[in-house]
């Protein structure tokens, strides 16, 4: 959520981000309500100051045991015109809280502006394998090894699910506990197990609600599936005033991930690219303002390692306005290359989302000799597990079909060095 006051003393900052990111968005309701709210609050504090002068004058009558019953009445009538106006106030303030809910943050500076053909690319890593086979795609590949069963899932379940067998479920896990291990011992990420029902205030917090209702789940007592765990990580520090010199605060966790996927009929409908359920390990800082672009850096070059580490080929996109998520003031993108599809496609998203959800949060910094300021919340997949699947299928596939082990997974493989047909 953005400030108002910075609303209120620069509207044409706004106006320019909500341009930028392709909004027609008119502030001028918004600045009313302000110029009324702070009206009515100085209207309140008089009434307040007159109440407590009357106040003092009744307790002086009342000392010389004279008549205040007309000054009392006056209290009276002054406290329920005070009483009228912080109702209105409030009113306000939540119509005022409404509208700031639904505007996105303001991109950074070195932000691309335009759509997503404005993407730019940042840097590659590794060379595209020019295979001697027409290649598959992973739902190919993982069907013709009895190893990926989407027919039963949909029988169970509904479309967007799938069922893993054997040694390609084994292999799901061991990408999940291998990204775990790298963030935790080498990346510095302290490791969470986290809920995954959470109550509306959480993911108000976060930005999800109310923008992405339509893409989530919700149960029958009010409680939302989390559609990334960014949200509970981020959550572990709303509310709290946190010392300077403690961060950064580095979080990773792995858990399930739950999305109706309300706005992709009708894409990727084949395979798990795009699923209702899947893994996902994230990675969430919390930092200082002055630090936070840096860090974002940190969490990028800690997604790539995972990737670098299966020596898959990939490339990092700087995101432009209007392709950047709601909460996101700069978002890197790194896309994996699949070669049964033979382009690139998104597996990590890292975001500094600046004091944007801080101040949903109310999360701050103690700081000596100086007021406390909000912290800067970061978040980034690190990485999706089911697309890292994916990837390594694809990448590794060979021409019989079989999938070989990257290197770094054979010891959580117990030993096994490729995947083939029973």
């Amino acid at each position: 959520m953005l400030d108002i006051k910075l609303i209120r003393n620069n509207p044409e900052i706004l106006e320019k981000a909500l341009k930028s990111r392709g909004i027609d968005f008119s502030l001028q309701e918004l600045l009313n309500l302000d110029l009324e709210v702070r009206k009515y609050q100085t209207e309140s504090q008089n009434l307040s100051s007159v109440r407590n002068k009357l106040s003092k004058d009744i307790g002086v009558l009342k000392a010389q045991k004279q008549d205040a019953t007309a000054l009392m009445e006056q209290v009276s009538s002054t406290k329920a015109t005070e009483d009228a106006l912080v109702s209105k106030t409030k009113e306000l303030e939540d119509k005022i809280k409404n509208i700031l809910a639904s505007i996105p943050n303001i991109p950074n500076v070195d932000v691309p502006v335009g759509d997503e053909t404005h993407n730019k690319e940042v840097k590659k890593y590794g060379e595209i394998k020019s295979l001697n086979f027409q290649p598959k795609e992973h739902f190919e590949l993982g069907e013709n090894l009895k190893m990926m069963d989407f027919n039963k899932a949909t029988a169970m379940s509904g479309s967007r699910f799938v069922i893993l067998k054997s040694e390609l479920a084994q292999l799901e896990r061991a990408l999940a506990n291998f990204m775990l291990d790298v963030h935790v011992q080498e990346n510095g990420y302290k490791e969470h197990a986290v809920p995954v029902l959470l109550n509306e205030e959480a993911l108000f917090n976060t930005g999800q609600l109310p923008k992405f209702k339509e893409d989530l789940f919700k149960t029958t007592d009010n409680k939302w599936l989390i559609s990334t765990t960014e949200i509970p990580l981020t959550n572990i520090v709303a509310g709290d005033t946190i010392n300077y010199n403690d961060l950064p605060l580095r979080y990773t966790g792995l858990s399930l991930c739950f999305r109706s996927e309300a706005g992709s009929t009708g894409r990727d409908t084949k395979g798990m690219l795009r699923q209702h359920q899947f893994y996902k390990v994230e990675l969430v800082s919390i930092s200082s303002p002055e630090e936070s672009f840096n860090e974002l850096e940190y969490m990028l070059l800690s997604a790539e390692k995972i990737l670098q580490k299966l020596e898959i080929p990939y490339r990092v996109m700087l995101l432009s306005s209007q392709d950047m998520g709601f909460t996101a003031a700069k978002t890197y993108d790194i896309e994996v290359w699949l070669p049964g599809q033979n382009k690139y496609r998104e597996i990590s998203s890292c975001s500094n989302c600046t004091d944007f959800q801080a101040r949903r949060m109310n999360t701050k910094i103690l700081q000596e000799n100086s007021k406390n300021v909000l912290v800067h919340t970061l978040n980034g997949s690190g990485v999706a597990v089911g697309r890292a699947l994916i990837a390594v299928m694809e990448n590794y596939q060979q021409e019989d079909g079989s999938i070989l082990i990257p290197k770094v997974l054979i010891p959580y493989m117990n030993g096994k060095t490729s995947i083939k047909s029973h």
